[in-house]
């Protein structure tokens, strides 16, 4: 079976999205299925028609300066025919945004293509955050009924949480209509409970201390201002505490004033962005995890990576309980949820805690049970046969997969 993919964005940039579409060519490769993969204008400026990153091949859309959204997928719609019309594919499957839902409905109604269209997130939520509108407006509206129009007329639709299926459902499809492939990890690929490299916790100042940390983009849903109060309120009660910033982000310089303004400025370390195969030693210097998200639409409906990853690498983490957490963290079992927006209740959350240290193997036991038993990669996109399935049944061809092992 051939499979060609439209992506917003790939490999080389890293986020939550890239590592998402890296794990499931992966897995499909592992089923025996052929993937072509097609990013938008949206990965930037290129000159290359095809570049490789970490041993997948991705076709590239050229970028324009000032190109805007229509002509964006005007430029997408014409690379998918042609890739179509060379590679030959079975089936499309575009990913979020609706920008690649579009022009992939497009080209398969022309070409007769059957296309599955996986939304990952909402694009008038995920505006919303951005700051670029705001809920209800014009802009707002006209972004969800695109959205719907594209749910509407895919062959099949996939989704990532049950969250987002009932948004879906919301908008007039059915429910034998939706399959939620969940967000998953590699368990091998992290090491469950391994011990701080000393040389790092040296380098950044932590030997001896209580160490908080967060590692992602710094973006105002995360509720990292949240964090950065909670630790003001908690260093009388724990002299020794710091808290350790992975990353970057829009939110970076108002961390820092804020830190600053609250007297914590030398408990707080920022590392900047570090290569993705050295977050674990980050991640192995704290002691608590702190994922505060804040209480919006996007967080209600959507579920992270980040958990998972903490629980495959038995770190002890709370969480806060929008949806999106709620989803994925049994409290007091897999992780620990505290009412979201609230630094009183984070701050009360961190001190439980870090003062019942004795249910910590049994929880990073636990985990890591439920990481390996329910949310693997390879269980995950196995549910792409049956997605597929109904897609090319859609135009008649299920011998295709029947012919796929």
């Amino acid at each position: 079976m051939r499979i060609l993919h439209i992506l917003d964005h790939s490999l080389p940039l890293h986020s939550g999205y890239t590592f998402r579409t890296a794990a499931i060519l992966r897995e499909q490769h592992a089923l025996g299925w052929e993937t072509f993969h097609l990013t938008t204008p949206k990965q930037g400026q290129t000159t290359a028609a095809e570049e490789e990153a970490d041993g997948l091949r991705f076709y590239r859309t050229a970028a324009p300066e000032g190109a805007g959204l229509v002509a964006q997928m005007r430029l997408t719609a014409a690379r998918i025919d042609e890739l179509v019309g060379t590679l030959r594919p079975d089936l499309i499957h575009a990913h979020s945004p609706v920008l690649n839902a579009l022009p992939s409905l497009w080209v398969g109604r022309q070409r007769k293509v059957p296309v599955v269209y996986e939304m990952r997130a909402s694009w008038e939520d995920a505006a919303v955050d951005h700051g670029t509108t705001t809920e209800g407006s014009l802009r707002y509206r006209v972004s969800r009924a695109l959205e719907s129009f594209a749910l509407r007329r895919a062959s099949h639709v996939t989704t990532i949480c049950e969250g987002l299926r009932g948004d879906i459902m919301a908008r007039g499809l059915a429910p034998e209509a939706i399959t939620v492939i969940p967000n998953a990890v590699d368990a091998d690929a992290f090491q469950f409970g391994a011990e701080a490299d000393p040389s790092l916790r040296a380098e950044l100042g932590l030997e001896g201390k209580t160490v908080l940390g967060f590692a992602g983009s710094f973006y105002g849903y995360e509720g990292l201002d949240l964090l950065v109060s909670a630790l003001a309120s908690l260093v009388e009660r724990y002299p020794d505490i710091r808290l350790l910033l992975v990353g970057g982000g829009v939110q970076e310089q108002a961390l820092r004033e804020q830190a600053a303004r609250e007297g914590v400025a030398d408990r707080v370390i920022f590392t900047g962005r570090v290569p993705h195969n050295r977050v674990q030693k980050y991640y192995e210097l704290i002691d608590v995890l702190a994922y505060p998200r804040l209480p919006i639409r996007l967080t209600e409906l959507v579920t992270p990576l980040k958990p998972l990853e903490a629980m495959a690498q038995g770190r002890m983490f709370v969480a806060s309980d929008v949806g999106g957490h709620r989803e994925l963290v049994k409290h007091g079992e897999t992780g620990f949820l505290f009412k979201a927006g609230s630094v009183e209740a984070l701050a009360e959350s961190i001190a439980h805690l870090l003062d019942h240290r004795d249910v910590w193997p049994a929880v990073r036991a636990q985990a890591r049970a439920f990481v390996e038993r329910e949310r693997t990669w390879a269980n995950s996109v196995a549910r792409y046969r049956e997605v597929y399935r109904k897609a090319l049944a859609t135009r008649g061809r299920e011998s295709v997969l029947a012919e796929v092992k």
